[in-house]
């Protein structure tokens, strides 16, 4: 039996009903369980598993030793998480998950936090000759940039440490930089990229460490930082760019990177590594990853298979309710 822990679902219901499908074998019976947890039992994607539990905000004393007791009563093979902070929470305890026989589905901690770190990020990509969007951290050297015409409004200005695109501002002078600064701690200043937006969902081999899935889709709409509509294609420079920069850079497992075309030339943006909020236009044209992740976790490694999919596929989103009587809520 193989038991899949997932926390912090949300709204994520189709990796959790992904998740359920991949642990059912073709005679509809169970090869193992889907355990899910959330910090409220309003979080829909919770009634898709198993078995829930509700459990603490993620910086309260205590949160991790909860999930341990988790791992310990469900008897979990494997765990991962669906939000950006608590990846590098998991990995920090990588080793005290191994004591207890629970694989962490994620990549290492410095990774996870130079992820979560966009001025990091910048400085990282720079210096590996990536291109992405300029930023800073003064102001004043961005003023600086300006008055000599090597920077440009508009601009956006977003916490260095965000995620989910959570108090992101579209900045179009410098009177309203000000006014960011004076009342938040902790901003940065980015470029703006007008080009074409593209989301890319990648699995990095556990085992062989080998880049073996990539699916590109083109972005045509989002909305609240997910993307909403969305168009599949490929490009082998694309793939060759995004398996050099994972590789790179360290990732493993299930990493979500956005990315933009402009003139021809691909600009990395962001990389979350888990799963994105538009992973299931990857998984219904083909690129199923929970069987890579299952593979991994039966010490199987996965073949090379990236851009495994056909081109000029649609993903459209639209709204699901989750109706429960009160007495579900009460477990």
């Amino acid at each position: 039996m193989i038991n899949i822990l997932i926390l912090s679902v949300g709204t994520r219901n189709k990796i959790i009903q992904y998740f359920m499908r991949a642990l059912t074998d073709k005679s509809g019976q169970r090869t193992g369980k889907v355990i899910a947890t959330d910090m409220s039992e309003l979080a829909p994607a919770v009634y898709e598993a198993d078995k829930f539990y509700q459990v603490s905000p993620m910086k309260a004393p205590g949160y991790i030793e909860e999930v341990f007791d988790i791992c310990k009563k469900e008897k979990i093979t494997a765990v991962l998480s669906l939000i950006d902070p608590e990846l590098s929470l998991l990995a920090q305890h990588q080793k005290d998950f191994e004591k207890l026989g629970v694989t962490v589905i994620g990549s290492p901690y410095q990774v996870c936090e130079l992820s979560l770190d966009k001025i990091k990020m910048y400085h990282w990509l720079t210096e590996h000759s990536y291109k992405t969007a300029k930023s800073y951290l003064e102001k004043e050297t961005f003023y600086s940039d300006i008055r000599i015409g090597n920077a440009r409004y508009p601009v956006f200005v977003k916490p260095v440490r965000g995620s989910a695109s959570l108090a992101v501002s579209k900045v179009n002078d410098g009177k309203t930089m000000d006014v960011l600064f004076e009342n938040a701690d902790n901003l940065m200043i980015q470029e703006y990229l007008n080009g074409q937006e593209i989301g890319a969902d990648v699995y990095i081999d556990l085992i062989s460490g080998d880049v073996v899935s990539i699916f590109t889709k083109r972005k045509i709409l989002m909305r609240a930082g997910e993307t909403d509509k969305s168009v599949s294609f490929k490009d082998v420079k694309l793939f060759d760019l995004i398996t050099r920069f994972v590789k790179e850079a360290g990732f493993r497992g299930q990493v979500d990177i956005d990315i933009f075309e402009i003139d021809g030339e691909y600009y990395i943006s962001e990389v979350n590594p888990r799963f994105g909020g538009g992973y299931p236009h990857a998984y219904e044209c083909g690129c199923n990853h929970m069987e890579l992740i299952l593979n991994n976790l039966k010490g199987i490694a996965n073949e090379k298979k990236i851009g495994n999919y056909e081109e000029d596929v649609y993903m459209m989103k639209y709204n699901e309710a989750v109706i429960k009587p009160k007495k579900y809520l009460e477990h």
